[in-house]
């Protein structure tokens, strides 16, 4: 099963493709994974994202394509995978269009989280992260047992500056302004579908489930 999943910043991509991970036993393939996993590993692609990254630029669109080509084509993704994060713009959209065709990969569905810019804004500025093993929580709904403590490993958890209001809503531009044009590409074709992320993680992916179903059943 092959699904891509499109949404901005805090519309819960991640814990959605966390979930359809285990019920479908397909990998998340999560475009910051994999970009920080070529970066560790010190791939040529991977160096050349860090010689940009430590500029403070964005890692062009070629680089990143050939990253999550690398990607599927490993062993793990020869049955399915669900795509967080890519394609965020026309460019890598058409790229990933030629590499499917060329793996002969049949998306399944594409999944676009709809969720209003104050949904958004309240997620990702409560969320707290542990500086040492990673681990995210949120002040009101996943918060940690000691306050401003990581349950995992008992490090002390912080805001990512990203995470914080005032550079939330530029995000948010800045992704209206890049995927507006990804939702016309995608929105024609009969496995997009439209998820109300305004909800709880477990009501989008019953929904998400039903519509697997059915796409299923009809073939």
């Amino acid at each position: 099963m092959y699904i891509i999943l499109l949404g901005a910043p805090g519309a819960g991509k991640g814990t959605l493709a966390k979930m359809i991970e285990g019920k479908f036993d397909i990998p998340h393939l999560s475009t910051g994974d994999i970009l920080r996993d070529n970066v560790n590993r010190k791939t040529s692609v991977g160096n050349q994202a860090k010689d940009y990254m430590d500029n403070g630029k964005l890692v062009p669109d070629d680089i990143m394509i050939q990253m999550v080509k690398g990607r599927v084509l490993e062993e793990d993704c020869k049955t399915g995978f669900v795509l967080d994060g890519f394609p965020r713009t026309i460019k890598q959209a058409e790229a990933l269009r030629l590499i499917f065709n060329e793996l002969d990969i049949k998306i399944d569905a594409i999944f676009n989280l709809e969720v209003s810019p104050k949904t958004i804004i309240e997620r990702l500025s409560g969320r707290r992260t542990c500086r040492n093993c990673g681990a995210i929580y949120h002040i009101k709904n996943i918060p940690p047992k000691d306050e401003g403590k990581c349950d995992k490993c008992g490090d002390r958890l912080y805001q990512r500056d990203d995470d914080k209001k005032d550079v939330v809503k530029e995000r948010l531009i800045v992704y209206k302004a890049q995927t507006k044009k990804i939702i016309s590409y995608y929105e024609k074709q009969s496995s997009f579908c439209e998820i109300d992320a305004n909800r709880k993680a477990d009501e989008m992916f019953m929904e998400v489930c039903k519509s697997l179903g059915r796409k299923s059943r009809n073939g």
